[in-house]
């Protein structure tokens, strides 16, 4: 038996995303941690799992991105606070290794300072990467704005003035984190999405064709399904008695200030055949006013018993969301509100699995007919969801794991290459 850490950014998005992880190795006679949220203690006891909290200094930095007034200023304002909690995961991680003696360490992606910590204890580590990858190909298009897959030498150029400009605007803070690596003796990355390129392995959760297909992987990067596991919970008895087509309507549980898009499914749908139900997350629900019986605005829903009893989905493009809803075969109109949102957007729409809608174009009339084109999108919806079955989820994660241990250090993933 093996003893594995799973530490993680102070998210949900990033930690319900791993539980299945969790959960399968436990099942498989390993050991293991799982760092994370102070307040998810109860969530994951109940589930079977040890729970230590991450340090309350870097709870205590919570992401602003959505201050920024464009995509460059989110990303640096995003930069600054994996910066600022970068030394607390240092000794956040260091503490805990010390006191637990992990055999494998399995790190989020966003914890810049805890992957440096990782690498450098010359022992096996995994990273897990729940929203798309950053890593730059040939065949993808640069990150960040929601381009589609690069056609011809034009956007290719494009793509590669994307790429220089980010690599300018980011420089500072990658020399930032080079410092906090230097100090920890192990190499500088050089550039943002270079902290991908470092772990033995890297769990990428989800699957081509909703990425998009690349002549060649990186070695490293076994992309296994979204994970979709949830707390346990049970859809309102008032659920089944809404006329179909039902359409979910769902915000980040974040704060974003994406309350434009519930005041315009509300204004732009409440009156179409069918019903809408809404749930606000990080939004006061009180807030918007449902104008009939066939509408239902709450905070929380359990997304996992509701989503496959819809017809379609309306989201900001969270991963979680967006992924939950084409797993049950359900097409997903997105609205793009920051961070990587642009990227899954474009994702839905390019593998024919739904619509995006750019926010600077959203209101009520175009939603309502954003929900009408994506509603003929459930063939490529279900295409995704066969895809998602066939990547091997946790099990595959699994077996990758444990090889990584009995070969202490990277492992090759062939399959993903050739997708």
């Amino acid at each position: 038996m093996s003893r594995i850490l799973i530490y993680t950014s102070p998210a949900r998005g990033h930690l319900y995303p791993m539980m299945d992880v969790a959960l399968a190795l436990r099942s498989s006679g390993h050991d293991v941690l799982v760092q994370t949220l102070a307040d998810e203690r109860a969530t994951l006891e109940k589930a079977g799992v040890a729970h230590r909290p991450i340090a309350a200094a870097i709870e205590a930095l919570p992401l602003d991105d959505y201050r920024g007034g464009n995509p460059m200023a989110q990303l640096q304002r995003t930069f600054d606070t994996w910066l600022a909690r970068a030394p607390h995961e240092v000794d956040d991680l260091r503490r805990t290794v010390a006191e637990w003696s992990p055999d494998l360490l399995v790190v989020d992606t966003n914890t810049w300072g805890a992957a440096a910590y990782a690498e450098s204890l010359g022992r096996p580590w995994a990273l897990f990467q729940p929203y798309v990858l950053p890593l730059a190909s040939p065949d993808t298009p640069a990150f960040g704005l929601g381009f589609s897959p690069p056609r011809n030498a034009l956007e290719r150029l494009r793509d590669a003035a994307l790429r220089a400009a980010q690599r300018l605007g980011t420089r500072r803070s990658i020399a930032q984190l080079d410092a906090l690596r230097a100090s920890l003796g192990v190499p500088p990355v050089r550039r943002f999405d270079g902290i991908v390129t470092r772990p033995d392995l890297v769990l990428y959760r989800t699957a081509v064709p909703f990425d998009y297909p690349r002549r060649a992987w990186p070695a490293n990067v076994a992309a296994i399904g979204p994970g979709l596991w949830a707390p346990p919970g049970e859809a309102p008895a008032w659920l089944a008695d809404l006329p179909r087509p039902r359409v979910l309507v769902s915000v980040s549980s974040e704060l974003q200030e994406d309350g434009a898009i519930v005041e315009a499914a509300i204004a732009g749908l409440a009156d179409r055949p069918g019903s809408v139900i809404v749930t606000t997350a990080a939004l006061d629900p009180d807030g918007f006013a449902a104008p009939n019986e066939r509408v239902r605005v709450t905070r929380f829903l359990p997304h996992a018993e509701v989503v496959p009893e819809v017809d379609l989905v309306v989201t900001h493009g969270g991963m979680g969301t967006t992924q939950r809803a084409l797993a049950a075969g359900v097409p997903v109109v997105v609205v793009p509100w920051g961070r990587d949102q642009a990227e899954t957007g474009r994702r839905a729409e390019v593998s024919g699995a739904g619509v995006m809608l750019p926010k600077q174009r959203l209101d009520a009339t175009s939603l309502r007919a954003a929900v009408a084109r994506a509603s003929d999108r459930r063939e490529g919806a279900r295409r995704i969801a066969e895809a998602f079955a066939a990547a091997g989820g946790a099990t595959r994660a699994v077996t990758l794991l444990e090889r990584v241990m009995e070969r202490g250090g990277a492992v090759e993933t062939p399959v993903d290459r050739a997708a």
